[in-house]
C-alpha cells in the first residue's frame, strides 16, 4: 500500500528545507550596533553606557521605576527571590508546569517550592493557590507560560488579601499584557530572560523590574557589587556597608548581549504585531484540524506568542499516540512542530523529587513533604503530554510557510489510519 504521508514514502507537505524559524532577527543595523559596542567596551561595571541605555529603555517600555539587568533569566529569578527576603524554611507557591529555573533558585535559599496545579493551558490555577497557603508561605510566583498572561486579576487580589509578595516570571512574555498592563509589573518584582529564542533576545542575559526602591537596592546587592552598588545604594541604607562585596556574587549582563537586546527592544512591538496576525491565522486554521484544539486568547489579554500551543486529542484519531502524530508532522517537513521538553511538570524532575539526596545536590535540605511524585498534578501532566507547540513567525512573507504547516497538520490528521 502506498500513502501520501511523507513518513510512509509520500511527498512532504512543506516544500522549503529548514530551519524555518530563527531568532532573533539580525540585520546590518543590528550587526553595526554590536560591533560598535565591541569597539566601545566589553566590560561595563557600573550603570553606564549600553547597560544604562538598555535599563532606561526597559523602564520606559514597561513603565517600571527600576530595571536591573542580569547575566541570565535564572539569575534574575534568583535575585528576585533574594530581594523578596525568601529565607530558609519559607514556602513559595509556584506553578507545577513551568521551566525548572522558575523555582530552582529556591533550593539555594533553603526555601521550599510548593507546586500548584495548573489550568489545562499551563498557567497556574488561582483557585488552587489559596488551598496551599500556610503560615510558612512567603510569596506566589507566577509564570506566563508560552507568552500567555496568567489570571493576574485573581492572583493580585489573592496576594494582597493574604499579605504575600507576588512575583512574576515573564521569560516567555515580553510585551504581553493583561487588562492593558504589561506582565512583569503586577507584583513586587518581575524577572525576565533574554535567552536566544525569547521574544526579546540578547542571546543571553536577563533583567528584573520593580517599582520598590528597597527591592531595587537588594537586587543590586545580590547581582552587582562594588562600583555600581557603591554609587546607587544610599549611604543611610542598611545594605550600604556591603556595597563593595555585595552578597558575594557577580551576575552582570555582558555588554554585547545588552547591545543586541537594546537593538531588539526598538523592534519588539513590530515583532509582536506581526506575530499576532500569524497567530490569529494559525489559531483559526489549526482549530479546524481534527484532533487539534487551540485555546483562544481571552478578551483583554495580549500574548507575546513565544509559542502557539495546540492540545492533541488522540481519541479523535483512533488513539494515535502524540509522539507518532508529531513524528509524522516532522516527516512532512514541518520541522518546527515540537513537543515540550525541559518546560514540563516539575514533579517529574529529579531535582524536585529528591533535592536532598545524600551526597548529591543539596544534602541536608529539609524534607518539605511537598507533592513531587509523578501523578500528583494530573491536569498539568496530561496537558504537557498532549501539547504540540509551534514558534510564531512575525513577517508577512512567512504566512505562506504557516499555510504549509497547516496543510501538513491537516494531511497527517486526514491520513491518520495509515499510521495506526
Amino acid at each position: 500500500m502506498t500513502s501520501p504521508l511523507a513518513l510512509l514514502g509520500g511527498t512532504p507537505a512543506v516544500a522549503n528545507s529548514g530551519p524555518h524559524f530563527t531568532w532573533p532577527p539580525i540585520d546590518d543595523i543590528t550587526r553595526a550596533k554590536v560591533l560598535a559596542q565591541l569597539d566601545s567596551a566589553v566590560s561595563v561595571p557600573g550603570r553606564s553606557g549600553i547597560v544604562a541605555d538598555l535599563e532606561d529603555a526597559l523602564q520606559d517600555y514597561f513603565g517600571a521605576r527600576h530595571a536591573i539587568t542580569t547575566s541570565s533569566g535564572t539569575a534574575a529569578l534568583h535575585a528576585s527571590y533574594w530581594a523578596a527576603r525568601i529565607q530558609p524554611g519559607n514556602e513559595v507557591i509556584v506553578p507545577a508546569w513551568t521551566f525548572h529555573a522558575t523555582a530552582s533558585p529556591l533550593f539555594h535559599l533553603g526555601a521550599a517550592p510548593i507546586l500548584c496545579e495548573t489550568l489545562p493551558a499551563g498557567n497556574i490555577d488561582p483557585a488552587r493557590v489559596a488551598e496551599l497557603i500556610t503560615p510558612r508561605t512567603r510569596a506566589i510566583m507566577v509564570t506566563h507560560l508560552w507568552g500567555k498572561p496568567a489570571d493576574m486579576t485573581g492572583l493580585t487580589a489573592l496576594a494582597k488579601d493574604c499579605d504575600l509578595d507576588l512575583l512574576e516570571d515573564g521569560s516567555h512574555a515580553h510585551g504581553a499584557s493583561h487588562g492593558g498592563q504589561k506582565v512583569g509589573t503586577f507584583g513586587l518584582a518581575g524577572a525576565f530572560s533574554l535567552n536566544g529564542p525569547k521574544p526579546l533576545s540578547g542571546g543571553e542575559g536577563g533583567f528584573v523590574l520593580t517599582d520598590d526602591d528597597d527591592t531595587y537596592y537588594r537586587i543590586l546587592t545580590f547581582a552587582h557589587y562594588n562600583k555600581r552598588a557603591r554609587k546607587e545604594i544610599p549611604q543611610g541604607h542598611p545594605l550600604a556597608r556591603y556595597a563593595v562585596t555585595g552578597a558575594g556574587l557577580k551576575l552582570r549582563i555582558h555588554p554585547l548581549a545588552a547591545a543586541l537586546a537594546h537593538d531588539q527592544l526598538t523592534r519588539l512591538d513590530a515583532y509582536l504585531a506581526g506575530r499576532e496576525e500569524i497567530a490569529a491565522y494559525l489559531t483559526r486554521e489549526l482549530s479546524q484540524v481534527p484532533a487539534l484544539e487551540v485555546t483562544p486568547v481571552p478578551e483583554g489579554v495580549k500574548s507575546s506568542w513565544y509559542a502557539l500551543t495546540a492540545t492533541y486529542q488522540p481519541d479523535q484519531l483512533g488513539g494515535l499516540p502524540t509522539d507518532r502524530f508529531h513524528e509524522a508532522l516532522v516527516a512532512e517537513g514541518a520541522t518546527e512542530f515540537d513537543l515540550p521538553g525541559s518546560t514540563r511538570p516539575l514533579n517529574q524532575l529529579p531535582l524536585y523529587q529528591h533535592p536532598s539526596h545524600p551526597s548529591y545536590l543539596f544534602p541536608g535540605y529539609p524534607n518539605t513533604h511537598s507533592r513531587c511524585r509523578p501523578g500528583d498534578f494530573p491536569i498539568a501532566e496530561k496537558a504537557h503530554t498532549h501539547t504540540i507547540k509551534l514558534p510564531v513567525w512575525h513577517r508577512e512573507q512567512d504566512l505562506d510557510l504557516a499555510e504549509q504547516y497547516v496543510s501538513a497538520a491537516r494531511k497527517v490528521s486526514e491520513h491518520h489510519k495509515e499510521l495506526l
